[in-house]
């Protein structure tokens, strides 16, 4: 065998190593690719958006408000959906003619300021006390999106991470793509 094809078989041995030590894990484990698909979460994520979504990090942190999550859909595990998340462990979510406030654990009301929905579902009403463990997730084009208005909360168990980056289309890469800062239009506490 010639010293050509020997230093070629130890590079495509070498890369092979490097697949099976480096990249797989880290695919595994820390971080994977998501495909969007549907219209769900126009006009934040359109259908064909490919994002990265960190893994890792709620091991470490809790899912916060606003966080736009990918998880595994309850009522059938092998379907992922993604969404952002509205309300937090033991919060109840208030629906009102499509605008949303959150009661929080400490007892504060907030009503959320949403600038990245397009499409407000007007006729909704809902209330949802969330037990421990359990998210409030819905769409960002409300009319379109099965969400927990529609199959309930979303345990903790089925998250599967945050949405940290988005690579395609090109033009709206970037990284935290979708973050939000929630204003509360309106703070004050419930009285018993």
């Amino acid at each position: 065998m010639s010293d050509t094809w020997k230093g070629l078989l130890k590079d495509l041995f070498t890369l092979v190593l490097l697949i099976i030590v480096v990249v797989i894990p880290i695919r595994a484990f820390i971080v994977s690719p998501f495909i969007v698909d549907g219209e769900s979460m126009h006009p934040t994520f359109e259908n064909l958006d490919y994002l990265i979504v960190d893994e890792i990090l709620y091991r470490f942190s809790a899912p916060k408000r606003g966080d736009v999550i990918v998880f595994r859909y309850p009522g059938d595990p092998s379907i992922f959906f993604i969404k952002r998340i509205i309300a937090l462990p033991g919060e109840t979510v208030f629906i009102k003619s499509g605008v949303v406030s959150v009661l929080t654990a400490d007892g504060q009301r907030l009503a959320l300021t949403e600038p990245y929905i397009v499409n407000e579902d007007a006729t909704y009403t809902k209330n949802v006390v969330l037990n421990p463990e359990e998210y409030f997730v819905m769409g960002d084009n409300r009319p379109n999106s099965s969400d927990s208005r529609v199959w309930g909360p979303l345990p903790k168990k089925d998250i599967i991470g945050r949405v940290d980056l988005r690579l395609l289309p090109i033009a709206k890469s970037g990284f935290f793509p979708g973050a939000t800062q929630y204003a509360t239009s309106t703070t004050f506490a419930i009285a018993s």
